[in-house]
Order: structure tokens, then C-alpha cells, then sequence
């Protein structure tokens, strides 16, 4: 199997999870470096400005520490007797791989362009990962306007019974009705289905000086042609749950993923501001 790479956004989410390792002080929120031999960056990737160390450490605690509190969420979910697991824009996740203990009670599907799923399992196969039962890779060309729905139902995924939904990273690429049309998407699932969705908050949020690191970030983003089109504050993102029809929904801001992963900590990393959590019960 043959195909392009992972977009940058993907592979430098992997790339911070294991700089997080390797240049932060224990206890790590987060141990993942195999994302980082997944996308097999050249040696001297540390040096790249994306990697700097004291540059980015509100980036990697943020991207930790979402990847903590879904994972904490998932193992939360199985114990009351949830046993899906779909990831929207997967990417370079390894929860699969790194915690196959949770993973294997479970039917995890992974859900991305087919492409990426395509490249990524051949990335596996070379690092000597058997392809499980229990994982299903869902290929879904969400441009063209497929319906992932559809797609995991082809691959096995039960409607009848509820499951854990998470999407990172996505919202801010997409218009408030492409949102909305996600989160409409969600509340056709079983009843007891869980969204665990970041959101992007807007600029005015923001204090300085990472108000001026995100607005410049910003910018980086829109000239590579990829902006960011949505912004919510944490009201409006809970009113458009309600529009979607969820039963339940509630805000999860950076206050309380830093009481819950760092507070304590000497090196006093913790996540920039700007991005919350959606939490949403269908």
C-alpha cells in the first residue's frame, strides 16, 4: 500500500506528544511516541522552530492534555458498558496501540480520509502491528461530502448501541453549519452516546502575550491555506448542542485540564488558552 503522507497538522500532533516525553519532567500527562516513529520525522526534527522546546510547551501541554482527558473519558465510558469508539480526523492516534488492555474490550474505529488510513496501516504493519478484529479503519473523504455514518455502519459499527464519539483539532476548520451538521450527525447515534469535541475560543478570550502567539498562528494557517473559520465562546458552542439535539452538553476549559493533569507540577508547564472541550450526551 502506497499514499501520501498525513497533513503537517497531524504529523506535528504527533511529533509534540513525544517531544512532551522526552523534554518534560515526569509524571508525563501523556506517554505516546509512537505517533512520533509513525510519522518517522527525520533526525534532526527536534531542531525544526515547530519543536522548540520553551516555544511550544503551552502547544504540547494542550495537546496532551486533550488527548489525556478523552482517553480518561473512553475508560470512564467502557466501565458503564460503552464499548464503541469512533474517532473523527484520527490521524496519528495511537490509543489503539498504546493501550490495546482498554482497546481489545472494545470496537474502535478509527475514521479519516482513505488515504491517510491507508498509509497509516502500512506505517503499522512496518513497525510490527497486527491489523485486530477490534479495530476498524474507516476510510471517509469528508470533502466529498461522504457520510461517516454510513461508512462506520459498512464497517460493523453497532447504531443500536450507544458509543464514545471524540473530534479534536476540526471544529475551527468548519463553517457553523458544517459544525452543526457534525454535531446533527452525532444525535442520530444511540441514546447514552458521548461527543467529546474541542472548539477554538475567539481572540477577545485571550489574554496577551498568547493572545498574540495564537493570533500569529492564525495567520500561519490562513497562508497555508487552511484557515480557521469558526470560533465559539463556550455558550454559543453549547447552544448549538442543544440545537443539535443533544440532551446533556456542558464546557471543559483549560482551568480544569490543568486541576486535573498538572496542577503540582515544578516545571509549571500547562496548556496555552483557546481551546475548550464540548462534552455532550445524546
Amino acid at each position: 500500500m502506497s499514499a501520501a503522507t498525513p497533513d503537517s497538522t497531524a504529523i506535528r500532533t504527533a511529533l509534540w506528544r513525544a517531544l512532551h516525553v522526552q523534554v518534560d519532567a515526569a509524571p508525563h500527562v501523556l506517554v505516546d511516541e509512537l505517533g512520533m516513529q509513525l510519522a518517522a520525522p527525520d533526525a534532526h526534527w527536534r531542531k525544526r522552530p515547530d519543536m522548540d522546546p520553551e516555544g511550544t510547551h503551552g502547544y504540547r501541554a494542550s495537546i496532551v492534555g486533550r488527548a489525556r482527558l478523552i482517553e480518561d473519558l473512553v475508560v470512564a465510558q467502557l466501565a458503564q458498558g460503552v464499548a464503541q469508539y469512533v474517532l473523527l480526523g484520527a490521524g496519528l492516534d495511537t490509543f489503539a496501540q498504546r493501550r490495546p488492555e482498554i482497546a481489545a474490550r472494545m470496537h474502535v474505529y478509527e475514521v479519516d480520509h482513505p488515504d491517510t488510513q491507508t498509509w497509516k496501516r502500512q506505517r503499522l504493519a512496518d513497525l510490527g502491528f497486527r491489523e485486530q478484529e477490534w479495530l476498524r479503519f474507516v476510510g471517509v473523504d469528508f470533502e466529498a461530502g461522504d457520510s461517516w455514518r454510513a461508512q462506520l455502519v459498512k464497517a460493523g459499527f453497532d447504531s443500536a448501541q450507544p458509543a464514545v464519539v471524540a473530534s479534536t483539532g476540526v471544529s475551527m476548520y468548519l463553517t457553523r453549519e458544517a459544525n452543526l451538521a457534525t454535531l446533527r450527525e452525532v444525535t442520530q447515534l444511540a441514546r447514552g452516546s458521548l461527543l467529546a469535541m474541542t472548539f477554538t475560543l475567539p481572540l477577545d478570550m485571550i489574554d496577551e502575550p498568547e493572545r498574540s502567539q495564537h493570533a500569529a498562528v492564525y495567520e500561519r494557517a490562513r497562508a497555508a491555506g487552511t484557515p480557521f473559520v469558526s470560533f465559539f465562546r463556550p455558550g454559543q458552542m453549547l447552544d448549538l448542542a442543544r440545537e443539535a439535539g443533544f440532551s446533556h452538553a456542558e464546557h471543559i476549559g483549560t482551568d480544569e485540564i490543568v486541576a486535573r493533569y498538572f496542577s503540582g507540577r515544578d516545571d509549571g508547564l500547562k496548556p496555552a488558552r483557546g481551546e475548550s472541550f464540548l462534552i455532550a450526551t445524546v
